[in-house]
């Protein structure tokens, strides 16, 4: 579904994303880990349009998409989460799911004068489908913050994915609000029958979640594969020591 070949990216002097190469099957749930300004968002900023890279190839189902505007790729079916929540804090939840289908529905020209009456029945259903069903009226900014990333969420989900790239979908929360996330992303990966590439700091979430998981430290790949093979790895050990990854079980 998403192939990233010998993908590179520098800023100045600095070598964010060296050679970089990745797969990620269809329906997949996979994982990028790796500490501090390993060059995960990078990366994700490389596949999704956001930066060009200097090099390599990002294959989305076998078309190219390198350097593609990020609506163009997000209308190729590339959903994407960000580290901080990008959602509009002032409207209400329905509001925002509503406005994301009226944008992925190319109906932008009337979205204040018919706003009220369109897609009114699948905002409703994806709602509830992101368990925030019964908030359609709250103010979004006046959310807890795991309410304000599954509105996030339900944003990219209204363009219809097939990949849905999530960056630190966790970062923030509490232990209930990250247990509730997990849960919540296997249940749609499932139900929607997505691919699933995300970034995450937090070891019992990956390991909890991934099937695949691919390392990245000073904009290198060093390790990639089943959870338990990259967890008895000896670099990955090393580049992780204090971090508790070898507490996972």
């Amino acid at each position: 579904m998403l192939e990233i070949s010998r993908l590179s990216k520098s800023f100045g002097g600095f070598r964010a994303v060296s050679d970089v190469s990745l797969t990620v099957e269809a329906r997949q749930i996979a994982a990028v880990i790796g500490p501090n300004g390993a060059g995960k968002s990078t990366l994700f900023n490389l596949i999704t349009g956001h930066l060009r890279p200097d090099s390599g190839k990002v294959m989305l189902g076998g078309r190219d998409i390198t350097g593609a505007a990020p609506h163009r790729i997000c209308r190729m079916g590339v959903g994407r989460s960000f580290q901080r929540t990008n959602i509009f804090a002032k409207l209400t939840v329905f509001e925002n799911l509503q406005a994301a289908f009226i944008v992925h529905h190319r109906r932008g020209p009337n979205l204040w004068s018919r706003s009220d009456s369109l897609y009114r029945d699948e905002t409703m259903e994806l709602l509830r489908s992101i368990g925030l069903g019964g908030q359609e009226k709250t103010i979004a900014g006046t959310l807890s913050y795991g309410n304000q990333k599954q509105v996030e969420l339900g944003l990219a989900l209204a363009s219809d994915p097939g990949v849905l790239l999530l960056d630190e979908p966790t970062a923030g929360m509490s232990s209930t609000e990250t247990h509730e996330t997990i849960a919540l992303l296997e249940r749609i990966a499932e139900e929607r029958e997505l691919t699933l590439l995300f970034t995450e700091h937090d070891m019992e979430v990956v390991f909890s979640i991934a099937q695949k998981i691919a390392v990245l430290h000073q904009g290198h790949i060093i390790a990639e594969g089943l959870p338990d093979t990259v967890r008895a790895n000896d670099e990955v050990r090393r580049v992780y020591l204090g971090h508790g990854l070898t507490h996972q079980s």
